[in-house]
C-alpha cells in the first residue's frame, strides 16, 4: 500500500459536512429556500439528504424511501459466513426525521422532469427545484436462462441484503457436510465488485470450521478481478482445497440453470449444487429508467462534477446507479458522491458555480472474521469524466504478517460505523 494511502482514505471517509461546508458561503446558504426531494435512502440518497440540509437549513429537503429501515450490503458476507446478526446491518430514519428532513415511506414510481415532479405508488406527487436520485441497483433476469425472482426462492443471490442474505446462510447452516456449494459471478459491471470473492471467503471459513469435508466452486463470468492476487493468497493460506474457481477463459460463465434439478450449466459441463449462489447481471434501479436518466448501456450517465444527469435536467444521481468507471460502484462512493453532490446543489442553488473536486474509493475486504484486504483509488473529475490518478491510491501488501491484516480489518469497522453515522445519524 502506498505510504499516503491510508492517510488520504482517512481523512476522505470522514469528510464531515463542516469541511465541505466551507466551500458554500454562509449568506449564500441562509437564504436558499429550495424544494429538493431524494429518492432512495440508502448510502447515497440518506447521506445526501443530511448533508443538503445542513448546507440549506431553510430547503425543504423530502426523502422518499420504500423500506422502513435500510439493510445494510457492507458486512452482510459477515451475516452469510455466520459472523454477524443482520441487526446489525439495518438502520432506521428516526434521526434523519429528527434532522428536519421529510421522510416519505413510498415507491417512486414516476418522474416527470419537465413539470418538476415525482409520483409514488401510494398516487402521492412531490415538486422540486432538484432532485437527487439514488436507485441503487436491479437485476437483469433474462440473461441466465432459468434464472428469474421465483429461482431466486432457491438459489438466493443475496445481492440486496436482508431476506436473500438470511436464506442463503440458512442454506448453508443446513447442508450436510461434504456438500458442494456453487456461486455464480456475472460479467462487469456490478455492485461491488470485490463483494462475490469477499463472499467467496467467508463461505470457506463457515465450510472449513463447521463441514471441512465440503467445498465451495466459484463460476466465475470474469477472468481476472479485483485484489485477485491478495484473495487468491488468503484462500491459498486459509482455505486450502476448499475453494476451486474457474474464469471465464475456462468456461466458467454460467448460462443456465435448473433450481429443481439444483443444477448450474456452463458452456462446457453441468454441474449440481447443494447450495447455489447465483448473482445476476445487474443495471440501474428501475425508477432510473422510468425518469429517463439512464441509456442504452444500463447505466446512468452524469456530469463528473455536479452529478448531473446528461439526459435530463435538474436532475442529480449518485451511487451504484452511474456510469463512473473507473470509480466501482460501491458503499464508499456512493457516501462521498452524496456529499459532494450535495454541496454542488447547494452552490447551484444559491446561484454559485460548481466546484471540482477529487474523490476517491476505498474497498475493505474480509478473507475471514477477522482480516481483511483494501484497494483504494484517487480520481479527478472534470470535462474527460472521472479518471485515475496516477501513483495515487495503493493496495493491501502481499505477504503482509496477521497484524497488518487485522489491522485492515478495524479498520474496516471503524468505515462502516462512520458512514453509517454519516448516512442515518
Amino acid at each position: 500500500m502506498t505510504r499516503s494511502g491510508p492517510a488520504r482514505r482517512a481523512v476522505l471517509a470522514g469528510l464531515g459536512a463542516a469541511t465541505l461546508a466551507a466551500a458554500l458561503p454562509g449568506a449564500a446558504s441562509a437564504r436558499t429556500r429550495a424544494r429538493i426531494v431524494i429518492l432512495g435512502g440508502g448510502f447515497g440518497g440518506a447521506t445526501a439528504a443530511r448533508f443538503i440540509k445542513t448546507f440549506l437549513p431553510e430547503a425543504s429537503v423530502t426523502l422518499i424511501e420504500a423500506n422502513s429501515a435500510y439493510i445494510a450490503c457492507p458486512f452482510s458476507n459477515l451475516v452469510v459466513g455466520g459472523e454477524r446478526d443482520i441487526a446489525e446491518q439495518t438502520f432506521g430514519y428516526d434521526q434523519t426525521a429528527a434532522a428536519g428532513i421529510t421522510v416519505v415511506h413510498d415507491t417512486a414510481i414516476a418522474v416527470d422532469a419537465a413539470r418538476h415532479t415525482v409520483t409514488g405508488q401510494s398516487g402521492a406527487v412531490w415538486s422540486y427545484d432538484r432532485l437527487i436520485m439514488s436507485p441503487g441497483i436491479d437485476f437483469i433476469w433474462d440473461v441466465i436462462e432459468g434464472y428469474g425472482e421465483e429461482a431466486a426462492t432457491v438459489f438466493p443471490h443475496a445481492w440486496k441484503a436482508g431476506q436473500q442474505t438470511l436464506l442463503l446462510r440458512r442454506q448453508l447452516e443446513a447442508m450436510q457436510d461434504g456438500g458442494t456449494v456453487v456461486m455464480s459471478v456475472p460479467p462487469a459491471p456490478f455492485r461491488c465488485p470485490p463483494g462475490p470473492y469477499e463472499r467467496a471467503s467467508l463461505i470457506a471459513q463457515y465450510l472449513k470450521t463447521h463441514k471441512p469435508r465440503s467445498k465451495l466452486l466459484i463460476l466465475d463470468a470474469q477472468d481476472q478481478f479485483s485484489k485477485q492476487p491478495l484473495f487468491e493468497e488468503a484462500w491459498a493460506e486459509l482455505y486450502p482445497g476448499i475453494v476451486e474457481r474457474r474464469g471465464a477463459q475456462d468456461f466458467g460463465r454460467v448460462i443456465s440453470v435448473d433450481p429443481a434439478a439444483r443444477s448450474l450449466a456452463t458452456e462446457f459441463e453441468t454441474v449440481t449444487a447443494d447450495v447455489a449462489n447465483v448473482i445476476p447481471p445487474q443495471k440501474a434501479g428501475s425508477i432510473a429508467h422510468n425518469a429517463g436518466v439512464a441509456d442504452a448501456t444500463g447505466w446512468c450517465p452524469v456530469d463528473p462534477v455536479t452529478f448531473a444527469s446528461l439526459l435530463q435536467p435538474d436532475i442529480h444521481v449518485i451511487g451504484d446507479a452511474i456510469i463512473a468507471a473507473p470509480m466501482p460502484k460501491s458503499a464508499f462512493a456512493a457516501n462521498l458522491q452524496a456529499k459532494l453532490c450535495a454541496l454542488q446543489v447547494s452552490r447551484l442553488l444559491a446561484g454559485l458555480p460548481p466546484q471540482p473536486v477529487p474523490l476517491t474509493n476505498t474497498c475493505y475486504s474480509f478473507t475471514s472474521s477477522n482480516t481483511a484486504i483494501s484497494i483504494t483509488g484517487v480520481y479527478s473529475a472534470g470535462e474527460s469524466g472521472f479518471r485515475s490518478i496516477e501513483g495515487s491510491g495503493g493496495l493491501s501488501p502481499m505477504n503482509a504478517d496477521s497484524y497488518v491484516r487485522e489491522n485492515e480489518a478495524m479498520q474496516a469497522k471503524t468505515w462502516f460505523d462512520t458512514i453509517t453515522r454519516q448516512a442515518f445519524g
